[in-house]
């Protein structure tokens, strides 16, 4: 999972480093229209609903943040 999630965020933002980057939303390094691009990225490839209350700046962080977004919406 995993790979596909950084795949996908490298599509969207090649330029940032999501392996090392802990504060993606609290350093506005993604911008809400990033953040709209990967939910309806992570809803097509993983087969998910991510809600509208589920965007909330932590998901969104980094990206073990959001493998546990996807995992939980997988339940």
């Amino acid at each position: 999972m995993r790979e596909e999630v950084m795949e996908i965020l490298t599509d969207i933002r090649g330029d940032v480093d999501f392996e090392n980057e802990a504060k993606l939303i609290d350093d506005n390094i993604l911008t809400s229209l990033d953040i709209v691009a990967i939910v309806g990225e992570f809803n097509d490839v993983f087969d998910i609903e991510i809600t509208v209350e589920d965007l909330v700046p932590e998901n969104f962080n980094s990206v073990d943040a959001m493998i546990e977004l996807i995992m939980a919406a997988q339940e």
